[in-house]
């Protein structure tokens, strides 16, 4: 099957990278399979020449860059005849895919910027926070990231040529409402895309063939190749280890995460230490509690209190085994919400919308006093104002505690997102 590339938000920043003059070596970053390599490819596509360096694939490019000497003048002429591509500054885009795997190319990177800051020169790679450990300084101010997450609702709709519809909803305000009959297109999407989710590959198949089942078999593969990636993140810690606080991450999603839920087999250290592994990998997302009295949001953490986040809707329903018709067919979404996909989504959503600069942390609010528990699902900041979101699978539910959460902080207003038309 042919491969079709469907447009990505982070497309419009690598073209505005690849424009500017004072242009720093590129660090792509994020979780495996979710489209970095692609995005790469699809810039290159606007270069006379193009070099992918794979080091997982190309045992050759390896010794290049262990010989010793970084400079980037002898790199390059050993690409050049290892390649056989042209290396000419605003011509050539190199791209080191797979970096994580040669720690000396991770390292050569500031001498780019410091010696041929003209040359294109993109990285890229899988489990890439875990090499970035072992080189703490490996090029800070010499070395620009960009961090990548799986496909937004937004970029889905794109992908399903969708463009009209996309455009009403970004234009309905309060004020201006979707009509009842697009509100409801778009909540056939929404559905959809819950159930697929953002994985790129998956959302691939199913624009190619319309067949839902066949996404999920793909789910079924990124997961197999997801936990077979347990072994590489760390020696010394056992793969059976960090699969079980994986499972315990899936059990609690939307929940105030409890290690004493895990298991009695692993002290507390070690499941700790499985879990800061998994978030490295980018297939955990930590939301940590705030006191929310004012800005920074992370000035008044409680680090001992977090809930935790799959990378995926498509991922999280697939492991839990949801029955799909009941999201496809069912109108109430308090029935179909097992395993807290409506807060997931809200809260995976948040994330893709901030800056691609920027390693974004997502924040939530609660209250545990006897006799008036009160939670807020994410708090964030807009412009200069603290802004509530409560976050509801259908179209009922009270919203207690986004009003003592008004109440108690003296805001004017909150946001609470449903499957009801916009009102005020």
């Amino acid at each position: 099957m042919k491969t079709t590339y469907f447009k990505r938000n982070i497309d419009t920043e690598l073209q505005l990278w690849a424009k500017q003059d004072n242009r720093k070596p590129l660090l792509l970053r994020g979780a495996r399979q979710i489209g970095k390599s692609s995005a790469v490819k699809h810039l290159a596509k606007q270069f006379k020449y193009f070099i992918e360096v794979n080091f997982e694939e190309q045992a050759d490019a390896h010794k290049i860059f262990s010989a010793g000497n970084l400079s980037p003048k002898v790199l390059c002429e050993s690409l050049l005849a290892l390649y056989n591509t042209p290396i000419e500054a605003g011509k050539t885009l190199i791209f080191f895919d797979e970096i994580q795997s040669c720690l000396p190319a991770i390292s050569s990177l500031r001498f780019f910027y410091e010696q041929m800051p003209d040359l294109h020169i993109i990285a890229a790679g899988s489990l890439l926070e875990f090499a970035l450990m072992e080189l703490p300084s490996f090029g800070v101010g010499r070395v620009r990231s960009m961090f990548m997450y799986p496909f937004s609702f937004y970029e889905f709709l794109e992908a399903c040529n969708e463009n009209i519809l996309l455009d009403l909803i970004r234009k309905a305000t309060p004020e201006k409402p979707l009509s009842e009959a697009i509100h409801n297109k778009a909540i056939y999407y929404l559905k959809r895309f819950l159930i697929i989710g953002g994985m790129p590959e998956a959302v691939s198949v199913y624009i190619k063939t319309k067949d839902i089942l066949q996404s999920q078999r793909i789910l079924d593969d990124l997961m197999i190749s997801f936990r077979s990636d347990f072994a590489k993140y760390k020696k010394r810690v056992p793969e059976l280890q960090i699969a079980t606080v994986f499972d315990a991450v899936v059990r609690q999603v939307g929940q105030k995460f409890t290690f004493s839920k895990i298991s009695q087999e692993y002290s507390h250290y070690q499941l700790k230490e499985a879990l800061e592994l998994l978030k490295m990998a980018g297939l955990v997302i930590p939301v940590i509690h705030t006191a929310a009295n004012g800005l920074p949001l992370g000035a008044e953490i409680n680090p001992k209190k977090q809930k935790m986040l799959l990378l995926d809707t498509g991922l999280l329903q697939r492991i839990l085994g949801l029955a799909l018709n009941d999201i496809l067919l069912n109108d109430d979404f308090e029935f179909v919400n097992k395993g807290n996909i409506a807060e997931l989504y809200a809260g995976l959503e948040l994330l893709k919308s901030t800056s691609c600069y920027e390693q974004s942390q997502l924040y939530y609010w609660q209250r545990e006093a006897t006799n008036s528990h009160a939670e807020i699902d994410y708090v964030i900041q807009q412009n200069q104002e603290i802004m509530p979101i409560e976050v509801k699978a259908g179209t009922s539910g009270k919203m207690q505690s986004l009003f003592l959460f008004l109440k108690e902080k003296q805001k004017a207003k909150g946001i609470r997102t449903s499957l009801e038309i916009f009102s005020q």
